[in-house]
Order: C-alpha cells, then structure tokens, then sequence
C-alpha cells in the first residue's frame, strides 16, 4: 500500500472539487473531448482524496501529510 502524502486540507479540497465536477454544475464545453477530461479528472482527484495519496506529488517529492 502506498504512504499517504496529502494533507487534510489537500484531501477535502479534492473531494469538493471532484464532487462539484461530477455534478449538474460541472463546467461544460462544448468539444466532447473536454468533457470527458474534465470527468476523468474527477474521479482521479475522488481516488485520491479517499486514498490519500497523489503519484504526481510523490515524484515531485512533496508530502502534505502533516498540513
């Protein structure tokens, strides 16, 4: 299993984000494309913030975990 590297903070914000996204009121465009990268990202950021950790974040070498 992976450490966790996302703050409190980090996690609720990606959980309202992917939420909002995912909604009604999710930003719409009008090339397909872009709405289904606006979904996928979603679900990445839903992922991440129940599973506390981000591979973007852990390349880069940045732990939020104590914020």
């Amino acid at each position: 299993m992976c450490k966790q590297n996302l703050g409190k903070l980090d996690r609720t914000f990606r959980f309202v984000l992917a939420i909002w996204w995912m909604s009604a009121w999710a930003p719409s465009f009008s090339n397909g494309w872009a709405n289904l990268a606006v979904y996928i990202i979603a679900w990445i950021a839903l992922i991440e913030a129940f599973a506390g950790y981000c591979p973007l974040h852990d390349w880069c070498g940045i732990n939020n975990k104590n914020q």
